[in-house]
Formats: C-alpha cells, structure tokens, sequence
C-alpha cells in the first residue's frame, strides 16, 4: 500500500508542477499529442501503396486538377467523377504540389484532419474538466491531464479512426470538418454563459495557471448586439461549410439535426438563436460552400444534379446503391469493432449519463451538459445511417469522436472529488474508504462499469481465438493465390492472438485486485502493440501481394506503350492502375467483349496496330489465344500484361469471335 500511495503522490506532484507552469503544461500537452498523432495517423503513412478500388479513384481525379488546373469539374479516366465535391481533391491537388504526386500527398488531407480533430477533443476536454474543478472550488491536475490524454488516445487509436485517417479518401476529411464543428458549437454554447460569469470564474484553484490560462478563451463574448456571434460558433459555421464542400448535404444536416435535437432536450433553442446569430452563420456557410457548386453546375449542368444530389445522396439514403445493403444490426457490429476494445464501455459510459432525467439536466450549467451533447451526438448519428437503406462501415465514423469522449468521462469518474480526499488518502487517513484500487468515497463503481470489465475480458478473449484461427476465417483473394498459407507463414494470426489473450488476462487481473484505473490503460496498450505488431505488418503484405504487381506493371505500361495505343483491362476494375500509369483504361468485363473489341479496331485500320492488355491470368485463358496472337510483355502476381497486334493473313482466318 505504501508503495502504491508513494507512485500515486508522485505522480500527483508532477502533474501539479506541470499545471501550475503553463510553458511545461504546453509542452508536455504538445508531446503527448504529436506521439499520439504519429502512431496513430504519421507512421509508415505513405510507405504503402495506395488501395483499391475507392483510394485511386480520389487520388487520380486530384491529379487530374493538379495537371489540367482545372478545380472545378473532377475527373476520372476522362469521365467526370460526379461522387463527391471538391475539397477533397483541391486538399489533395494542394499536397501533390508541396510535397509531390505519391502516397503521402493522398493521404495527407485525412491524416491532417484526424490530428486536428484530436487536438481539439483534447482543448476542448480539458477546458471541460478545468471548468468542474472550477465549479467545485478544487485543484485536480492529475485527473483533468489523465483523462484529456486518456480521450485523445481513444480518439486516434481505434480501427475506425485509423483506417480512415490513413486512407485517401473524404470520409475521413468529413469527420474532421463536422466532429471539430460540432466541438466548436459546444465551446461556443458553454462559453456564453461563462463570460456572463466571468466574475466568479477564478475562485477555486488557486495558483493552477494553467486552469485559468484554459479557461480564459471562453470567457470572449461579443456584445449582445454585435453583428457576429463568438468565435467559436463562427468556426462552428466555416467548419459547416468544410463539411458540406467534402460531402454534400449530410455535412450540413447531420450538424444540425444533433445540435437541435439536443437544444429542444435541455430547453436552450430560443436563447441559443439569439447567440448564434443565426442569419449570418448562414451567410458565412452559403458563402463559403455555394460558389462551387453554383460553377460546377454552371459547367456540367443536370448531368451533376442528377449524378451528386440525385444519386449519390437521396438515393443512397433510400435505396441500395453499388449493392451495399445489410441487416439492421450491421451498425452495432461496425461500432463494436471498429471501436474495439474501447466499445465494451459504451453502454456503462450511456448509463452513466442517466439522460433519460431531463429536469436534471435543465438544471444544469450549459458546460456540465457536455456528456449530454456527446451522447445526443453519437446517437443522432447512429440512428441516422441505421434508417439510411444504403450502408457502409465509413458512414459511422464521425460518432467515434462522441464514443471516445463518453468512455473517457466514464474513467474521469475513477478520482477523488475533492484536493482533500487525495491528500487524506496519502497520509492514510481514509484507507478504507478510498484507495487507488477503488473509486472515490463519492462516487463508487457503478455496477455497469464492474460488467463491462468483464464484458472487456470476455470480448478479448474471443478476439484472440478469433485470431488464433484467423486463416479459417477469412475468404479467399482472387488476387493472391496461396493467401491462407501466406498469413499462416507470416505468423501475423498468432502475433495478433497472443496480444489479446495477454491484455484479457491482463484485464481480468486487474479487475480482481480492484485496480479499475489501469483497466483502460491496458486497452490502449495493447491496441498500440497490435498496431504495431499486427496492422501494420498486415498492410504492408497485402501491398506486396495484391497491389504491388499492379504498380510494377503500371511501370512497365509506361515503358511498353506505344503512341496512342489503347490499354483495355479484363475482367476487373483497378483504378490504381490509372494513377500508377497516368493513362486512360477501357474497361471490359468479359472476355468475348473483349475480343470483338480488339476485333473491331483491327478493321478499322487504326494506328498503332495493337493494344495492351491486362487481365488476371484466369480471364486471359478464357480468351483462348493462340501463342502467335499475342505477346507477353510481363507477368506479375495474378495478372498478365500483353501486347495483342492487329494481324491481316490472306490465307488463313484466326477466330477471335
């Protein structure tokens, strides 16, 4: 017990030293940020080669606009690309000038969105915690240091978020512009009733310099009849408008369906109105967002109409596009996991809320309200892509940000209420009451957090025989012919396994000496190593075996082609090649389509007489040429890369029909 009193004051004293000099407060802030934003979205970003089918197609259509400079109209393999809007590309354009056309500039935007989300979470968490010791009229540094690193660490290191922040596509980009802009929205909220109470709002903590240096950016308020709100609802507007410039209307609707929902609940909506300055936050939005889309429509007319507001949005909200249906469950499965091992938590981390108490709430200060607007968040969100009869894994993620801040208030429940509670328990005065291996004497664990410890071991334990087993799981890759016995060689599945099964001991070890507070910490260790040791290793032998032949025959495209000869590509669709080669690809899907099309340009008589064909070998067979009508140029992984000249023989008839 002594030693475990010793570590903790220590640590106390550090972290007081650490909040009462604001330069090493900075400091230690910005390094804990940087290692969390390295790992989590930095590390080997561009090391690996992009991703088909969906990465290639942003990357080449923001290469498009670099090349041509045209940033209104996106294309793709000379067609329009109609998908999404524009700032995407232009971040992307941008990059490949500073920094060049590779992987790094394509992924960029996303992992630059992801790392500001985080450090504003991280602000914006601390300011929370700074604002309850305030209230409370104590001093608690190490619990509002802990818990903000704890947030930002659950922010950036969970499969969702990293998948996505290292992707080069708007999803990613989207979160960032909406979860920041819903941040803003709540700093701007909460800091209008603070600068009312600006008086009073330096009572407690004394000598914490750092406490009043976060507090004070709140407390700037306009007058009452200044024509702009405060800062933080204008970031709240120009992020609106990011969204919307990345996706469209859901980076408008969404915002605003969550920050309704939770005025109507807590009874704010006309007082808020009359902050917001509602009229001109518009202005700012239609004034940043429409002129692209007035130009794009200027230039391409209904055919974007149709195409973007048409199918791309009402359309993928009320029917199946590109067949990506599933059950009404998905969801809860896609959070599970791509929260994992975090998500466990969620239900104890709602619970806990009790939002159900609406009175409770109302009573409240506007910042006390924080968990509330996080929950109205993630479940607006939720509930939102769960009736949209169109699903994928990526339309949850901007509800990752609201899931970590509601697991990491969860664990900030774990301290001591008061200065005095931590230094009566120092000097073991309270021993009984409260230590380090239980909760406060005013807040005892809740019942719901006991379970899902235990939920926690229980899940752990499933994913690492999950993992174990890994090759009987997965499906097969056309691309890779031996892949069950190559992720069996490469020892990943056990690797994989064996962390798990060390962090659910690890849990549970814990969980019966009741030392709640280093349960969150071994999730996050162990996802690091799996990271470390399992994703990333994964990544970079799936780039070698699946993409990394279509990058070399890109290269040998390159060198191979003759003027104006055609490429067609049989039997699948690789945007990476269009990048990689930077040439236009005709499609084909079967391999008599393909032969009458080689048959119809040799009666044409065109120039050059031949065109390159890539195909996977099993189509290439089915075309059933003869040695002598064609030429094998390269053979890499399952692809073939040949050169089919267009032969004229007056005695003999070759059937390519």
């Amino acid at each position: 017990m002594r030693m475990k009193l010793s570590v903790k004051r220590t640590v106390d004293r550090w972290f007081n030293k650490i909040a009462k000099n604001p330069a090493l407060s900075l400091t230690v802030s910005i390094l804990w940020l940087m290692v969390v934003g390295w790992i989590a979205f930095g590390w080997n970003l561009g090391n690996i080669g992009l991703i088909d089918e969906t990465e290639p197609l942003f990357a080449e259509a923001s290469r498009q606009m670099f090349v041509t400079g045209d940033w209104i109209t996106p294309f793709f393999n000379g067609d329009t690309r109609f998908d999404k809007p524009a700032l995407i590309y232009w971040c992307q354009a941008i990059a490949y000038h500073l920094i060049g056309v590779n992987e790094w500039a394509v992924r960029l935007p996303s992992a630059i969105a992801a790392f500001g989300l985080v450090c504003l979470a991280f602000y914006t968490i601390q300011w929370y915690l700074t604002k309850q010791d305030e209230l409370e009229q104590v001093s608690r540094p190490t619990r509002r240091y802990l818990i903000s690193f704890i947030a930002a660490a659950l922010m950036a290191l969970n499969p969702e978020t990293i998948i996505w922040a290292r992707t080069g596509v708007s999803d990613m980009l989207l979160t960032g512009c909406m979860a920041s802009a819903l941040l803003c929205f709540f700093l701007g909220y909460a800091g209008e009733e603070g600068s009312r109470r600006q008086g009073a709002g330096e009572q407690g903590d004394e000598g914490d310099e750092a406490t009043r240096r976060i507090a004070i950016p709140n407390a700037q308020s306009p007058m009452p009849h200044a024509l702009f709100p405060n800062k933080w609802y204008l970031a709240f507007y120009v992020l609106i408008a990011g969204a919307i410039l990345t996706k469209g209307p859901v980076g408008i609707v969404l915002p605003g369906l969550i920050v309704a929902a939770f005025l109507l609940y807590v009874g704010k909506v006309r007082e808020v109105l009359r902050e917001i300055r509602l009229f001109v936050g518009i202005l700012i939005i239609l004034g940043l967002s429409v002129p692209w889309y007035a130009l794009v429509i200027w230039r391409n007319g209904w055919n974007y109409i149709n195409s973007f507001f048409g199918y791309h949005n009402l359309e993928r909200f009320t029917e199946v596009v590109n067949g990506h249906s599933a059950p009404w469950y998905f969801y809860f499965a896609i959070v599970l996991l791509g929260f994992a091992p975090y998500s466990v938590y969620l239900p104890a981390s709602i619970i806990r809320l009790k939002f159900w108490q609406r009175s409770h709430w109302r009573s409240l200060e506007r910042f006390q309200q924080f968990g509330l607007f996080a929950w109205f968040w993630f479940a607006c969100i939720f509930v939102f892509f769960c009736i949209a009869v169109t699903k994928l894994p990526s339309y949850v993620l901007p509800l990752m940000p609201a899931a970590a801040i509601l697991v990491a208030l969860l664990w900030s429940d774990l301290f001591p209420n008061t200065e005095h509670d931590e230094e009566a328990q120092i000097h073991g005065e309270k021993e009984k009451v409260f230590d380090n291996s239980s909760s406060s004497p005013r807040v005892p664990i809740p019942a719901s957090l006991i379970w899902s410890g235990w939920v926690n071991v229980v899940f752990l334990s499933f994913l690492s025989t999950a993992l174990f087993n890994l090759t009987h799981i997965l499906g097969t890759d056309p691309a890779i012919s031996n892949f069950h016995e190559l992720i069996q060689q490469s020892g990943i599945p056990v690797i994989a396994g064996v962390i798990w099964l060390v962090c659910a001991v690890l849990v549970a070890g814990f969980l019966l000496i009741r030392r709640w507070n280093y349960v969150i910490s071994i999730n996050l260790i162990g996802f690091v190593a799996f990271l470390i040791f399992v994703l990333t290793p994964a990544l970079f032998f799936i780039d070698r075996e699946r993409q990394l032949p279509l990058r070399e025959l890109s290269a040998v495209i390159l060198e191979a082609k003759q003027p104006n000869e055609e490429l067609i590509m049989l039997g699948f669709k690789k945007p990476s090649v269009v990048f990689y080669s930077h040439i236009h690809v005709n499609y084909l899907g079967f391999p008599q389509e393909a032969l009458q099309h080689i048959k119809n340009k040799a009666a044409k008589g065109l120039k050059p007489a031949s065109v390159l064909l890539l195909a996977e070998q099993k189509k290439f067979l089915q075309m059933d040429l003869q040695p002598d009508d064609y030429k094998s140029l390269s053979t890499k992984g399952a692809y073939n890369l040949v050169r089919v000249p267009f032969k004229k023989k007056k005695n003999e008839k070759i059937d390519i029909s």
